[in-house]
């Protein structure tokens, strides 16, 4: 029998934007409900960010196995047990899942499981395997449906030799030889899990440098980082071809200078970006705008159709949990009506890439600050000019900051080096609060921590400098 419903809102999708949305309406009053199609906590907590983290985690345990001598131990016999490595990782993801379910069961959010599809003003059908779930009408609907990995043409995934994110994640076995195509943040990752495991990577990037939305330097700085680790990386450069054998692969790569080569493999990893789930949920139904695979809002995720919302990585970059997060909560309190509804700034996220070493930044990369008219300081300072650094045997990286010359504004924030993702907050509270130089050189930052890499760097662009 199906269901028949009414609530205040509605958010398709109980992914991190979606389950966030839904808690935030309830905390303020309005009757809500989540429709997912698969699991609570979407991509990110059960195929993307947690999971990955986990396994990361395991690639950082064996490095430092490997590296035990350094710290005074001898470590010997040592082996890396893949299926429990995985198993962990999945662990970890479960264990939020159902976390997921227990905020749902707090905050009194109806769940319904099945693919929803918008059926008029304030209307949606549910329905799971074929069958109809459920009918329910709301005042406000909330589009929370995601994104999924991009295929290119001739280089479709098949789940055996070329792989997405899901499969990288679960391997059964790790193959002797890896190419990685796109060195974003999926990309590195996964390519700096696999080669701390001892997996021969090549990574082909289509841009002039690895982590191509990252400042020129720091970008600079994680490929030879990278290549240091023996990851081959070959830059401007695309993979026009496939051969796929039994149980191998062979890429045809090819230069700006349209010269080609081939290299065998024994799997591929896509990670050339991501494409917003726009498709059957009935938006041609109404007068949202999709652009390419996107849902065109305004600040307060509002679409052409009223009462129609859309938030996430259905509407476009910067795809980060977070950013989705802090814009359902956005969405949802203007609909409740609240005073003093900010809408977000998208300068003010940071961007974060868990590899080894790790990368963060938030706001405008030198080249961008300068680009839009600004005169500016920069500051670097780096971590072998730093005591928990070198005590955590942790050498090499960088903080660099870029401020405006003339009013002192905090620009952007660039890192590379060891926990630089715990890092990058620091530099986001001061560019939400919007402090200058002046109150970042007066904070008092702890010592010995890697944090006064931040004051240092920040001194340095004004010349002063003291412990390098």
């Amino acid at each position: 029998m199906t269901e028949t419903a009414k609530f205040d809102l509605v958010v398709v999708g109980g992914g991190p934007g979606g389950y966030v949305s839904a808690i935030r309406a309830a905390q303020l009053g309005l009757k809500t409900a989540v429709v997912e199609r698969d699991l609570l906590g979407g991509i990110c907590l059960n195929w993307g960010c947690i999971p990955t983290k986990a396994l990361l985690r395991s690639a950082e345990v064996w490095h430092l196995i490997r590296h035990a001598e350094a710290y005074g131990f001898k470590v010997e016999g040592a082996k890396i047990d893949l299926p429990k490595i995985v198993e962990r990782s999945r662990k970890v993801a479960g264990q939020l899942n159902s976390g997921v379910k227990s905020l749902m069961k707090k905050h009194k959010i109806t769940v319904f499981y099945g693919h929803a599809t918008l059926a008029g003003a304030g209307k949606l059908n549910v329905a799971k395997d074929g069958q109809a779930v459920a009918e329910l009408s709301a005042k406000h609907i909330i589009l929370a449906t995601g994104a999924r990995a991009r295929s290119l043409p001739g280089l479709e995934p098949d789940g055996k030799l070329v792989w997405t994110y899901k499969e990288a994640m679960v391997p059964q076995a790790l193959p002797k030889s890896l190419l990685v195509v796109g060195s974003g943040a999926i990309g590195i990752e996964f390519a700096s899990f696999y080669r701390t495991l001892g997996v021969e990577v090549t990574v082909v990037e289509v841009m002039d440098r690895v982590l191509p939305v990252e400042d020129e330097e720091i970008s600079a700085l994680a490929k030879k980082a990278f290549e240091k680790q023996g990851m081959k990386i070959h830059l401007a450069t695309t993979v026009t071809k496939l051969d796929r054998g039994a149980d191998s692969v062979t890429a045809t790569l090819k230069d700006k200078a349209g010269k080609e080569q081939s290299i065998t493999v024994d799997r591929v990893i896509l990670a050339v970006g991501i494409v917003g789930n726009v498709e059957n949920i009935g938006l041609e139904k109404t007068k949202a705008r999709v652009e390419k695979t996107h849902v065109v809002v305004d600040e307060y995720s509002r679409t052409a159709e009223p009462g129609l919302y859309a938030i996430g990585d259905l509407t476009g970059p910067p795809w980060l949990a977070h950013k989705a997060m802090h814009e359902g909560v956005v969405c949802v309190e203007k609909i409740a009506g609240q005073k003093d509804v900010h809408p977000m700034d998208t300068g003010n996220i940071p961007g974060c890439t868990y590899c080894m070493p790790q990368v963060a930044s938030v706001g405008l990369t030198e080249a961008a600050a300068k680009a839009k008219g600004h005169a500016v300081k920069v500051g670097r300072f780096p971590f072998i000019g730093n005591g928990k650094a070198i005590a955590l045997g942790e050498p090499e990286g960088l903080v660099k900051t870029v401020f405006d010359a003339k009013t002192g504004e905090l620009l952007g924030a660039h890192m590379i080096g060891a926990e630089v993702t715990e890092l990058i907050q620091g530099y986001v509270i001061a560019r939400t609060l919007e402090s200058t130089e002046a109150e970042l050189m007066h904070t008092v930052f702890p010592h010995p921590t890697l944090s006064e890499m931040m004051h240092e760097s920040v001194l340095d662009a004004y010349g002063r400098t003291l412990h390098f």
